[in-house]
């Protein structure tokens, strides 16, 4: 029986069509293509039996689809950490729903456009939120945070020079560090703390600001040690900015945020 996010995108069928046809060119050199991402973070990407459903894998599949790959291995690390590593060591070929800061650019080749904007929010415990409009705002409080996310160049060099955040492994944790007064406040991203939040029944216990931290944009991105690079990036760039600009991307999120919310 297909789940609801599958039933969904089966559903959704040419409309979502992303690539032209596979070429002579692209299939004999590129038949196979492992991907991954963020495994805590729906609607974009989440872990299921050692894959990644949710927006993201299925929008770059089906550009690997169109593009004649044979093969699609969507793997779930177990951590963004460990798929950040995966793609820098070229395990990976492809990571989606990623930030682009210069560390990141030594070892990924960066497709434009974004396929998404991603908000960032402060989250603190009911009954202690505090004014916050700005970044100083934050200085001299406990700040906590998921272990390997950047905010961007800007707003990475702010943390780590004017706040004390401490790292955790998992947006559970970072939530749990507010609940018991550890810290005063988390970072984590909109879209996937809330839907934490929905499964922990958070709602009444912990609140996000009306104040973002940052929007951030959301890329696809090449392992520059992948063997598909040159082969498939101009094509993959043409694909997503057709699914970008006709909507089509904005489709798969909707469906996945859809699917979520019938859990």
């Amino acid at each position: 029986m297909k789940t609801p996010f599958l039933l969904a995108l089966a559903l959704a069928g040419p409309a979502l069509a992303l690539a032209a046809p596979p070429t002579e060119s692209t299939a004999p050199a590129c038949a196979e293509l492992v991907i991954t991402g963020h495994p805590y973070y729906p609607p974009v990407s989440w872990g299921s039996g050692g894959k990644l459903k949710g927006a993201a894998p299925e929008l770059v599949a089906r550009l690997a689809t169109g593009l004649g790959v044979l093969k699609i291995t969507s793997k779930d690390f177990g951590t963004w950490e460990k798929a950040q590593e995966a793609a820098r060591s070229g395990e990976a070929d492809i990571i989606f729903g990623i930030y682009r800061n210069r560390e990141r650019m030594e070892y990924l080749e960066y497709l434009d456009p974004p396929f998404m904007l991603d908000p960032v929010s402060v989250v603190v415990r009911e009954g202690a939120a505090f004014p916050y409009e700005r970044w100083s705002d934050l200085i001299g409080k406990k700040g906590v945070t998921n272990a390997g996310e950047s905010y961007g160049d800007k707003f990475d060099t702010f943390l780590a020079s004017e706040l004390t955040v401490a790292r955790v492994a998992g947006m559970d944790k970072a939530f749990a560090a507010v609940l018991d007064g550890t810290a005063d406040y988390a970072i984590i991203a909109f879209y996937p703390g809330r839907d934490l939040l929905r499964k922990k029944r958070l709602s009444g216990k912990v609140v996000f600001l009306p104040k973002t931290v940052v929007a951030a944009d959301m890329y696809v991105a090449f392992s520059k040690k992948s063997k598909c690079l040159g082969a498939l990036k101009e094509g993959f760039a043409k694909g997503l900015k057709s699914a970008v600009d006709g909507g089509r991307a904005r489709e798969l999120i909707q469906i996945a945020e859809d699917s979520l919310s019938d859990q």
